[in-house]
Protein backbone atom coordinates (compact mmCIF):
# COMPACT_ATOMS: atom_id res chain seq x y z
CA UNK A 1 0.00 0.00 0.00
CA UNK A 2 1.26 3.59 -1.09
CA UNK A 3 1.83 5.72 1.89
CA UNK A 4 1.53 9.57 0.82
CA UNK A 5 1.56 13.02 2.40
CA UNK A 6 -0.19 16.10 1.15
CA UNK A 7 0.53 19.42 2.30
CA UNK A 8 -1.71 22.23 2.17
CA UNK A 9 -4.37 19.77 2.51
CA UNK A 10 -7.37 21.76 3.56
CA UNK A 11 -7.36 23.72 -0.14
CA UNK A 12 -10.15 22.74 -2.78
CA UNK A 13 -7.47 21.01 -5.00
CA UNK A 14 -5.78 19.20 -1.75
CA UNK A 15 -8.75 17.95 -0.56
CA UNK A 16 -9.77 16.45 -3.36
CA UNK A 17 -6.57 14.93 -4.08
CA UNK A 18 -6.51 13.26 -0.50
CA UNK A 19 -10.20 12.00 -1.33
CA UNK A 20 -9.11 10.15 -4.74
CA UNK A 21 -6.27 8.71 -2.90
CA UNK A 22 -8.28 7.47 -0.01
CA UNK A 23 -10.94 5.73 -2.52
CA UNK A 24 -7.99 3.81 -3.97
CA UNK A 25 -6.76 2.92 -0.54
CA UNK A 26 -3.53 4.41 -0.39
CA UNK A 27 -2.33 5.35 3.38
CA UNK A 28 -2.93 8.74 3.37
CA UNK A 29 -1.57 11.15 5.27
CA UNK A 30 -3.37 14.66 5.46
CA UNK A 31 -0.92 17.90 6.61
CA UNK A 32 -2.67 21.26 7.05
CA UNK A 33 -1.91 23.98 9.46
CA UNK A 34 -5.75 24.03 10.23
CA UNK A 35 -8.05 21.63 11.64
CA UNK A 36 -8.51 18.47 9.27
CA UNK A 37 -10.89 19.12 6.58
CA UNK A 38 -10.51 16.07 4.38
CA UNK A 39 -11.38 12.60 4.39
CA UNK A 40 -8.27 11.60 5.66
CA UNK A 41 -8.15 9.51 8.67
CA UNK A 42 -4.44 10.47 9.80
CA UNK A 43 -3.62 14.24 10.18
CA UNK A 44 -0.56 16.32 11.02
CA UNK A 45 -1.62 19.99 12.19
CA UNK A 46 1.56 21.77 10.98
CA UNK A 47 2.50 24.83 8.89
CA UNK A 48 4.66 23.84 5.73
CA UNK A 49 7.44 25.81 6.95
CA UNK A 50 7.55 24.15 10.22
CA UNK A 51 7.95 20.53 8.54
CA UNK A 52 10.84 18.33 9.41
CA UNK A 53 12.48 15.67 8.22
CA UNK A 54 11.15 13.49 10.29
CA UNK A 55 7.31 14.16 9.31
CA UNK A 56 8.07 12.80 6.27
CA UNK A 57 9.89 10.40 6.67
CA UNK A 58 8.93 6.81 5.33
CA UNK A 59 6.50 8.16 2.51
CA UNK A 60 6.47 7.25 -0.83
CA UNK A 61 5.33 10.27 -2.45
CA UNK A 62 5.13 13.84 -0.71
CA UNK A 63 2.24 16.02 -2.89
CA UNK A 64 2.76 20.02 -2.06
CA UNK A 65 -1.31 21.19 -2.86
CA UNK A 66 -0.20 24.85 -1.82
CA UNK A 67 -1.50 28.12 -3.44
CA UNK A 68 -1.48 31.55 -2.62
CA UNK A 69 -3.35 34.57 -4.29
CA UNK A 70 -3.25 37.47 -2.50
CA UNK A 71 -0.15 39.42 -3.66
CA UNK A 72 1.99 38.63 -0.01
CA UNK A 73 1.54 35.10 -0.16
CA UNK A 74 2.71 34.64 -4.02
CA UNK A 75 6.41 34.21 -2.94
CA UNK A 76 5.32 31.42 -0.62
CA UNK A 77 5.24 29.38 -4.03
CA UNK A 78 9.03 29.29 -4.44
CA UNK A 79 9.80 29.60 -0.26
CA UNK A 80 7.45 26.57 0.61
CA UNK A 81 8.49 23.80 -2.06
CA UNK A 82 12.01 24.67 -1.53
CA UNK A 83 11.68 23.83 2.01
CA UNK A 84 10.08 20.62 0.94
CA UNK A 85 13.07 19.89 -1.41
CA UNK A 86 15.54 20.64 1.68
CA UNK A 87 14.20 18.57 3.97
CA UNK A 88 13.00 15.59 1.07
CA UNK A 89 17.30 16.22 -0.13
CA UNK A 90 18.60 12.92 -0.93
CA UNK A 91 16.05 11.12 0.05
CA UNK A 92 13.86 8.23 -2.61
CA UNK A 93 10.26 10.24 -1.25
CA UNK A 94 9.17 11.97 -4.09
CA UNK A 95 7.64 15.37 -4.06
CA UNK A 96 5.21 16.22 -6.42
CA UNK A 97 4.04 19.85 -6.95
CA UNK A 98 0.62 21.19 -8.32
CA UNK A 99 1.86 23.64 -10.44
CA UNK A 100 -0.08 26.45 -12.76
CA UNK A 101 -0.36 26.55 -16.78
CA UNK A 102 1.23 30.02 -17.45
CA UNK A 103 4.68 28.44 -17.16
CA UNK A 104 3.62 26.28 -19.93
CA UNK A 105 5.57 26.91 -23.20
CA UNK A 106 3.59 27.72 -26.10
CA UNK A 107 5.90 26.88 -29.15
CA UNK A 108 8.52 24.17 -30.03
CA UNK A 109 11.58 26.07 -29.29
CA UNK A 110 10.15 26.51 -25.53
CA UNK A 111 11.21 30.52 -25.43
CA UNK A 112 7.27 31.70 -24.94
CA UNK A 113 5.44 30.77 -21.83
CA UNK A 114 1.96 31.13 -21.43
CA UNK A 115 1.90 33.92 -18.97
CA UNK A 116 4.02 35.85 -21.39
CA UNK A 117 1.42 35.68 -24.38
CA UNK A 118 -0.78 39.76 -25.30
CA UNK A 119 -3.67 37.67 -24.41
CA UNK A 120 -3.16 36.63 -20.79
CA UNK A 121 -5.14 38.33 -18.07
CA UNK A 122 -3.27 40.61 -16.31
CA UNK A 123 -5.44 39.89 -13.27
CA UNK A 124 -3.33 36.40 -12.93
CA UNK A 125 0.39 37.75 -14.07
CA UNK A 126 1.82 38.02 -10.90
CA UNK A 127 0.43 34.45 -9.61
CA UNK A 128 1.68 32.80 -13.03
CA UNK A 129 5.17 34.50 -12.45
CA UNK A 130 5.31 33.06 -8.84
CA UNK A 131 4.59 29.66 -10.15
CA UNK A 132 7.05 30.00 -13.48
CA UNK A 133 9.79 30.69 -10.85
CA UNK A 134 8.64 28.15 -8.50
CA UNK A 135 9.04 25.41 -11.46
CA UNK A 136 12.60 27.43 -12.25
CA UNK A 137 13.75 26.45 -8.81
CA UNK A 138 13.01 22.92 -8.89
CA UNK A 139 14.72 22.22 -12.26
CA UNK A 140 17.86 23.29 -10.44
CA UNK A 141 17.50 20.57 -7.69
CA UNK A 142 19.09 17.12 -8.35
CA UNK A 143 18.99 16.12 -5.20
CA UNK A 144 15.41 15.55 -4.83
CA UNK A 145 12.97 13.55 -7.05
CA UNK A 146 10.35 16.28 -7.80
CA UNK A 147 7.53 16.21 -10.68
CA UNK A 148 5.36 19.42 -11.20
CA UNK A 149 2.24 18.97 -12.66
CA UNK A 150 0.79 21.85 -14.48
CA UNK A 151 -2.93 21.79 -15.31
CA UNK A 152 -4.97 22.98 -18.16
CA UNK A 153 -5.36 26.86 -18.82
CA UNK A 154 -8.98 26.79 -18.00
CA UNK A 155 -8.68 25.25 -14.24
CA UNK A 156 -11.83 24.86 -13.20
CA UNK A 157 -12.95 23.99 -9.43
CA UNK A 158 -16.31 23.38 -9.83
CA UNK A 159 -15.86 20.88 -13.11
CA UNK A 160 -16.97 17.91 -13.56
CA UNK A 161 -15.25 14.60 -13.11
CA UNK A 162 -15.00 12.90 -16.22
CA UNK A 163 -12.49 10.26 -15.74
CA UNK A 164 -10.55 11.27 -18.20
CA UNK A 165 -7.83 13.35 -19.27
CA UNK A 166 -4.51 13.74 -21.71
CA UNK A 167 -1.26 13.46 -20.15
CA UNK A 168 1.04 16.04 -22.09
CA UNK A 169 4.78 17.42 -21.42
CA UNK A 170 6.33 21.18 -21.09
CA UNK A 171 3.85 22.14 -24.21
CA UNK A 172 0.48 24.05 -24.00
CA UNK A 173 -1.79 21.06 -25.25
CA UNK A 174 -5.32 21.11 -26.57
CA UNK A 175 -7.90 18.32 -27.11
CA UNK A 176 -9.53 17.11 -30.13
CA UNK A 177 -12.17 20.30 -29.31
CA UNK A 178 -9.14 22.89 -29.00
CA UNK A 179 -9.61 23.10 -25.62
CA UNK A 180 -7.59 23.62 -22.75
CA UNK A 181 -9.78 22.81 -19.53
CA UNK A 182 -9.66 20.28 -16.78
CA UNK A 183 -11.59 20.48 -13.71
CA UNK A 184 -9.87 19.93 -10.15
CA UNK A 185 -11.59 16.58 -9.88
CA UNK A 186 -9.87 15.43 -13.09
CA UNK A 187 -6.90 16.94 -11.84
CA UNK A 188 -6.81 15.05 -8.85
CA UNK A 189 -7.15 12.12 -11.01
CA UNK A 190 -4.43 12.53 -12.48
CA UNK A 191 -1.77 13.62 -9.51
CA UNK A 192 -3.13 10.33 -8.02
CA UNK A 193 -2.08 8.31 -10.93
CA UNK A 194 1.19 10.31 -10.97
CA UNK A 195 1.88 9.81 -7.51
CA UNK A 196 0.93 5.84 -7.67
CA UNK A 197 1.77 4.57 -10.66
CA UNK A 198 3.79 7.36 -12.18
CA UNK A 199 7.96 8.18 -12.94
CA UNK A 200 8.39 11.87 -14.33
CA UNK A 201 11.35 11.90 -11.81
CA UNK A 202 12.29 15.39 -12.42
CA UNK A 203 10.35 16.35 -14.97
CA UNK A 204 7.18 18.85 -15.58
CA UNK A 205 4.19 17.32 -16.79
CA UNK A 206 0.87 18.78 -18.39
CA UNK A 207 -2.97 17.44 -17.84
CA UNK A 208 -6.02 18.33 -19.90
CA UNK A 209 -9.55 17.15 -20.14
CA UNK A 210 -9.45 14.67 -22.58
Amino acid sequence: MAKIAVVAANGRTGKLIVEELVNRGADVTAIARSDNKTVASTFIQKDIMDLTAEDLAGFDAVIDAFGAWEPEGLPNHVKTSQHLCDILSGTDVRLLVVGGAGSLYVNPEHTMQVWEGPDFPEVFKALAKAQVDELAELRKRDDVKWTFVSPAGDFQADGERTGAYILAGEELTLNDRGESIISYADYAIAMADEALEGDHIQQRISVVRK
